[in-house]
C-alpha cells in the first residue's frame, strides 16, 4: 500500500485484530484512528468491541467507536448500511481512507452470493470492483489476496487478541451458509470452484474498468446538481446521445448501469431492459422513467439521466 492515512475499521474478530496488529507494527504513524462498531448482536459482540478500544490504547492509536442505533433492523443489510455510515462519516472527519480486512476467502464469499442473485458483471466484481468517480471513497483491502489460513497463522504465531462472535456461524445469514455449507459442497462437487470464483471477479473487475473508462469518455463534461422543477433537489449526468446509441444490447446492458452510478443511482435488470431497448429509438424530448425517482432525457446530442433527492 502506499503511504496515506488509514482509519482500520476493526470488529474485535480475528482478520480485523490482525490487520490492526500488522498496521501498528509497521506503520504506526500512518493510523488516523481505528474505528470499531458494536451491532449490538450479543455479549461477544460488546467484548470484541471493547477488545478493540482497551488493545487501541496499548497500542498508542487514536479510537472511534459507534453502535447500532435503537430501533434499528435486525439483519445483515441494516448492520452493514449502519457501519458504513459510521465508517464513511469518521473518514471524511479525519481526511483519512477506510482499510478493511476482507480477505481472499470473503472475496470468494462475496462472489458466489453474488451469483446465487444473478448478478451481472459489475456485481461479479465483488470487493475489486473500483469505485466510479462520484461514490463513496475507495475502500483498501490489503488482505483482499491473502487467504484466511494465511492470517490463521499470523494471529497464532503473534497470538493476536480476538473474539469470535457466535453470530458468524448462524445458518439465519446468507453469508454464513455460504461460507459453512454452501462454498464447502461446492468444493466437494468441483475441487477449485473457490479459485474459480476468484478468477471470475479479476476477469469481471477488469472488465467494469473498461467500461468506466468507456463512459468517461462519452460524458457530457460534468455530473451536475442543482434544483429540480419540483422544487427538490437534482443530480444529474450527460453522456453524448449517438455513441450510446449505437450499442449493441448487450453492451448497453453493462454501460447504462455505470452510467447511473455516476447519480447514486442502483438500476434493476428491469430498468435496464427497458432503457436498452428505449434508447436506440429515442427522440429529442423523449423520456423514460426508471424506479428511486430517476429518469432518462433524450436532448439533441445527449441522454441525460436524472435524479430527484
Amino acid at each position: 500500500m502506499p503511504a496515506g492515512r488509514w482509519l482500520l475499521a476493526v470488529s474485535g474478530g480475528r482478520d480485523s485484530m490482525v490487520l490492526l496488529e500488522a498496521f501498528a507494527s509497521c506503520r504506526a504513524g500512518e493510523i488516523a484512528a481505528v474505528g470499531t462498531f458494536n451491532h449490538g448482536t450479543g455479549a461477544a459482540a460488546t467484548r470484541a468491541a471493547k477488545l478493540v478500544e482497551r488493545r487501541a490504547l496499548e497500542l498508542g492509536v487514536p479510537v472511534v467507536s459507534g453502535s447500532l442505533p435503537p430501533g434499528s433492523a435486525r439483519d445483515e443489510a441494516a448492520w452493514r448500511a449502519a457501519r458504513w455510515k459510521f465508517l464513511r462519516g469518521w473518514a471524511a472527519e479525519l481526511n483519512a481512507q477506510v482499510v478493511t480486512a476482507h480477505t481472499w476467502n470473503d472475496q470468494v464469499e462475496t462472489v458466489l452470493l453474488r451469483i446465487l442473485r444473478d448478478a451481472g458483471a459489475r456485481g461479479l466484481a465483488g470487493m475489486l470492483a473500483d469505485a466510479s468517480p462520484n461514490a463513496a471513497p475507495v475502500i483498501a483491502r490489503p488482505f483482499i489476496d491473502v487467504d484466511r489460513a494465511s492470517i490463521e497463522r499470523y494471529a497464532a504465531e503473534r497470538r493476536v487478541k480476538f473474539i469470535e462472535d457466535p453470530s458468524n456461524r448462524s445458518l439465519d445469514f446468507a453469508r454464513n451458509r455460504v461460507r459453512h455449507e454452501i462454498l464447502p459442497a461446492l468444493e466437494r462437487a468441483s475441487p477449485g470452484f473457490a479459485e474459480w470464483s476468484y478468477a471470475l471477479s479479476e476477469r469481471a473487475a477488469d472488465l467494469r474498468r473498461d467500461i468506466c473508462e468507456w463512459v468517461d469518455a462519452v460524458l457530457t463534461p460534468t455530473v451536475s446538481e442543482g434544483a429540480g422543477s419540483s422544487g427538490g433537489r437534482q443530480r444529474s449526468v450527460g453522456v453524448r446521445a449517438e455513441p450510446l446509441a449505437a450499442l449493441e444490447p448487450q453492451a448497453a446492458s453493462v454501460v447504462w448501469p455505470e452510467v447511473a452510478s455516476r447519480v447514486g443511482v442502483r438500476m434493476d435488470r428491469r430498468g435496464i431492459a427497458r432503457v436498452t431497448a428505449w434508447a436506440p429509438t429515442a427522440g429529442s424530448g423523449g423520456r423514460i422513467q426508471l424506479s428511486g425517482g430517476a429518469e432518462v432525457l433524450r436532448t439533441h446530442s445527449a441522454f441525460v439521466l436524472r435524479v430527484l433527492y
